[in-house]
């Protein structure tokens, strides 16, 4: 059995029915999980790269500025501009590897706007049932209500598996969570991603790339909730009897806890680590008007590499101002005015990324595997259904509880 560290861990029993809907969003995963065709050193002329080929070319993509960091071990990061998108240097950006707790960045993304922040939810034994030991926690109990601030609180500050879990199963069941997040990471086209549970445990199959990654921060980031509980330092949590506790947010680049100096400008976004994944981390910072969005996945030394490394891109990026030149772009989602990577032309429809190798240097990284025809067909109908129930642009922002 894996180890895992903050941030980790799914749940062991999904809901056993599923909704003609939700059944036809899982059929979007089927393909990601065939075995990888074998790497090659770029992307056929005849494949479509989500966000341009170079994506997938050999070693660090760069077009300008200064010499990028040393030392830089992580098996796949990307970086780029948060309001063009522009991905501004990449390595192995559609490495498909173990994401971590960084898909809970996917699960915000898809129910936030589900429930009021004031709505409160009384949480019983079957809510908490099937989290496996060792889990992530936050400290959700059964018979204590909570309001979803305060479970969202605990998903993003503490990446509570329990928080999580109660979340998903008021959303009507962790199967119905993992279809339809699945369904809006193929709007997103986020292609490289395979969801198999809603807070990023190590199950067979449950893959991300850097390029995804970025993708459900940049998403993320937009509605101002998301925003601002994943900026959020610290809060108090109901411990029962009446009693709080307070809990901090595990990124160390926001609280500066672990040795790591806070960065400045930091405003999120999600920390992960299972001894598959490794340390994960997807970060978003501004100076002088402009975001960054950085993710960087699975760093080979120090605890704090993942945060090091991380700091280390932000600070290149904000040095070269418009020195660095594009190397990619960071698509939008097909429901929002998107356009479809490689369009409806016959032969042309974008591929998932290779698969990691499991020898620990990603050597897979340029090749690409089979994605299926119904992805093509899920994405409209997840692009419909998202249309639909498009989430509340919200203004407030949400404050420590108290």
């Amino acid at each position: 059995m894996p180890l895992y560290g903050p941030a980790v861990h799914a749940f062991s029993r999904p809901s056993p029915r599923l909704s003609r809907r939700s059944l036809l969003a899982l059929a979007a995963t089927a393909p990601l999980t065939a075995a990888p065709l074998a790497a090659t050193p770029a992307a056929a002329a005849s494949d479509v790269v989500v966000g341009g080929a170079r994506l997938v070319a050999d070693g660090v993509q760069v077009n300008g500025g200064g010499a990028l960091p040393k030392k830089l071990t992580a098996r796949a990061w990307l970086l780029a501009d948060q309001d063009s998108g522009e991905v501004l240097a990449s390595y192995r950006a559609h490495l498909r590897v173990a994401p971590a707790s960084t898909l809970k960045m996917l699960f915000a993304d898809t129910l936030l706007d589900r429930f009021e922040r004031t709505e409160r939810y009384l949480v019983t034994d079957a809510d908490l049932a099937g989290i496996p030991s060792g889990s992530s926690l936050v400290g959700v109990e059964a018979g204590i209500t909570y309001t979803v601030e305060q479970l969202w609180q605990g998903v993003f500050l503490r990446s509570g598996n329990d928080a999580v879990q109660v979340l998903a199963r008021m959303n009507g069941g962790v199967a119905k969570t993992v279809a339809e997040m699945q369904a809006r990471a193929v709007d997103l086209q986020a292609l490289d991603t395979h969801v198999v549970s809603p807070d990023g445990y190590d199950h067979d199959g449950q893959l991300s790339s850097a390029y995804d990654l970025a993708l459900f921060a940049r998403h993320g980031l937009r509605d101002a909730d998301f925003r601002a509980y994943c900026g959020t330092r610290a809060a108090r949590f109901p411990a029962g009897g009446g009693k709080t506790l307070r809990i901090e947010n595990t990124d160390r680049l926001l609280s500066g806890t672990y040795g790591v100096t806070p960065y400045p400008g930091m405003i999120g976004v999600k920390n992960g680590f299972t001894s598959n994944a490794g340390n994960t981390f997807t970060g978003a910072a501004t100076r002088a008007g402009r975001t960054l969005v950085v993710t960087v996945l699975h760093p080979k030394s120090g605890h704090n590499a993942v945060y090091e490394e991380t700091a280390a891109l932000l600070d290149w990026g904000f040095a070269q101002g418009s020195s660095a030149r594009a190397v990619g772009t960071l698509v939008e989602a097909l429901s929002e005015g998107g356009t479809r990577a490689g369009g409806s032309s016959a032969g042309k429809a974008p591929r998932a990324g290779a698969e990691a190798s499991s020898a620990g240097d990603g050597g897979g990284a340029d090749g690409w595997g089979a994605l299926g025809g119904a992805a093509g067909a899920v994405a409209l109908l997840a692009g419909g259904a998202y249309t639909l129930r498009r989430r509340r642009r919200r203004s407030g922002e949400v404050p420590p509880a108290s």
